[in-house]
């Protein structure tokens, strides 16, 4: 491993956080913090926090991206040498900055991890007894990956259910936030459930049900798996659409085949259903016609309010043999001691993994991952150096988090979020960083979820410290924020900040920015192609970077706890926390 290299900063950043600190400096830095309620937010930069935001650079920022995208480290795939390359890179650039050990006296926090791999999947058998339901007929043999997928995330050899009920509990959720309960009055212990996809709001497009088009935490396919297992079902099937899923079968297909990662948990996960899976819609109409009953028709009801969960009159078989395979993996910590409240934590969190390499691809083979998620690391790297240049410590403790296994189902997030080094009742919020604008100035910052968390306000106030606004998520219906770190976070409570590039160039306008953005996904996303460039524009990383330091800095300085808004699925769950519950 190379030694940490020398720094560079651009004589136009530095001139350019001058400038900032000029226009919105303040005579006495400690601020009345105590005083402003969220909601209410203000920003003034202070000199010194223009100074540590002069050196966030384009430069800087440039050079850990070339070093984490290189060939070299091999796609930085989690249990691989990559991995092995990358967090010693990370570790030795987080001490020469002057940082601490986050986990003791340890960079690191263990990750262990599961890969179960579906060996043999056996035909979907749907079966009734002749007039159980006016109409049903015969027996159904639906094939694996063409009609259905299913997987187990217990850590067994094999699972299986044999003749076991159906059951269509609507959209399988129970929210008690909006009096929504898709499993009262049945019982569904031991018997399979059918549920449909995303939640009511997208399918009514009523803005007073759930938060309409918008998908909520209920919508998400993991959501409904938890759910299902905590009612007790035997297997659970998620009915595949695309456009409230936010993705075609192939997808489906493609993802949930091979080994599927998880992380390894003290029972086996044997509190999970055995089965889990999608059925295509085709297959959920035929299965649903089997039974006398019209999809589409049901579908309708369990948006009504009026939905009782049905029992369907059949019966399904289906059997899977596993293998498995076991890892480690690694996240890397770093702190920053605060001052006078340093047993509170303000995290920065970006995802250091990659896909790593695939030998039996011809010509290249190695997903570099520059932008997802080379930038977000080299982003965690520069925020860690601006906070350290600061003659004074925050008030408050920052956590510099780099997570492994992210594109294997948030992990290592998840790992860190189940046995978080510091406690989450004294974690006062999450900023992160997955993919950094490389298009250059924006006039806007999309934030992924605007609209759930207080958190708004803060970025809110240091975008006009830029002349800049925000933008919701265009297509929050395909659930965004539920497939990033922070929900690992948000799940337990604690309010997470997740923004996208913008949508308007200052320099091209709106249509040019969507065509890039929009080449970047067919051509580069997940692929080897995902490649460091010179032409990159690193500007608007730098803009967006220093945005996260101001609502860090202003975090990390101040008494409050952010929250999320009311009627969040994930209010309860903060309050409760912030209380003393568990």
């Amino acid at each position: 491993m190379t030694s940490a290299r020398a720094h560079l900063r651009m004589t136009t950043a530095v001139a350019l956080g001058a400038a900032l600190g000029a226009a919105c400096a303040k005579t006495d830095d400690s601020s009345a913090v105590d005083s402003v309620a969220p909601g209410r937010i203000e920003i003034d930069v202070s000199p010194e926090a223009a100074a540590a935001l002069a050196t966030i650079s384009a430069d800087g920022l440039a050079a850990d991206i070339r070093i984490l995208a290189s060939d070299e480290f091999e796609g930085r795939g989690p249990a691989t040498p990559g991995e092995e390359k990358t967090i010693a890179y990370l570790r030795e650039e987080f001490a020469a900055i002057g940082l601490q050990p986050g986990n003791g006296d340890s960079w690191f926090q263990n990750v262990p991890m599961i890969a179960i791999t579906a060996e043999e999947v056996s035909p979907l058998v749907v079966s009734g007894e002749p007039g159980v339901v006016s109409g049903g007929t015969g027996v159904g043999n639906y094939t694996y990956e063409q009609d259905f997928m299913a997987w187990t995330k217990r850590v067994s050899e094999s699972e299986e259910v044999a003749e076991s009920e159906l059951v269509f509990v609507g959209y399988g959720v129970v929210a008690p936030e909006y009096g929504w309960n898709d499993y009262e009055g049945v019982d569904v212990e031991g018997k399979t459930v059918v549920m449909l996809v995303n939640d009511p709001g997208y399918a009514t497009e009523d803005p007073n049900l759930f938060s309409g088009r918008t998908m909520t935490y209920y919508g998400r396919w993991t959501y409904k798996f938890e759910e299902a297992a905590r009612q007790g079902a035997a297997a659970a099937f998620v009915v595949h659409e695309t456009a409230p899923a936010g993705y075609p079968w192939e997808v489906v297909s493609g993802s949930w085949s091979g080994p599927q990662f998880d992380l390894v948990r003290p029972d086996d996960n044997m509190s999970r259903v055995r089965i889990e899976g999608w059925l295509t819609v085709e297959t959920a109409r035929n299965v649903f016609a089997r039974a006398g009953l019209d999809y589409d028709s049901l579908k309708a009801l369990a948006s009504s309010g009026e939905f009782e969960a049905l029992p369907m009159g059949l019966q399904a078989s289906l059997s899977i043999r596993n293998s498995f395979a076991r890892s480690d993996s690694r996240n890397v910590l770093a702190t920053l001691p605060g001052s006078d409240r340093a047993d509170e934590y303000v995290i920065y969190s970006a995802h250091w993994d990659h896909l790593g390499r695939d030998p039996s691809l011809e010509g290249d083979q190695i997903f570099n991952g520059a932008h997802d998620n080379a930038t977000g690391t080299a982003g965690l790297l520069e925020l860690a150096r601006a906070f350290a240049s600061q003659e004074r410590p925050p008030s408050r403790s920052i956590l510099f988090l780099a997570v492994t296994a992210e594109e294997q189902g948030l992990l290592g997030s998840e790992h860190y979020a189940a046995n978080p080094v510091f406690g989450l009742e004294k974690t006062v919020a999450l900023i992160n960083m997955d993919g950094l604008n490389n298009y250059g100035p924006t006039e806007d910052i999309i934030v992924v979820g605007m609209g759930m968390s207080e958190l708004d306000d803060y970025l809110d106030a240091a975008a006009a410290t830029q002349g800049r606004s925000l933008t919701p998520d265009a297509e929050s219906e395909k659930g965004y924020y539920y497939r990033s770190d922070q929900f690992s976070f948000a799940k337990r409570g604690v309010p997470g900040l997740y923004t996208d590039e913008g949508t308007v160039s200052r320099e091209h306008g709106p249509e040019w920015m969507k065509e890039r953005k929009a080449a970047y996904t067919a051509e580069r996303y997940h692929k080897p192609a995902d490649e460091y460039s010179e032409d990159w524009d690193l500007r608007g990383a730098v803009e967006d970077l220093q945005l996260f330091f101001l609502v860090g800095d202003r975090l990390a300085n101040g008494t409050e706890f952010p929250n999320w808004r009311e009627g969040s699925e994930f209010r309860a769950i903060r309050d409760s926390t912030l209380a003393g519950g568990s």
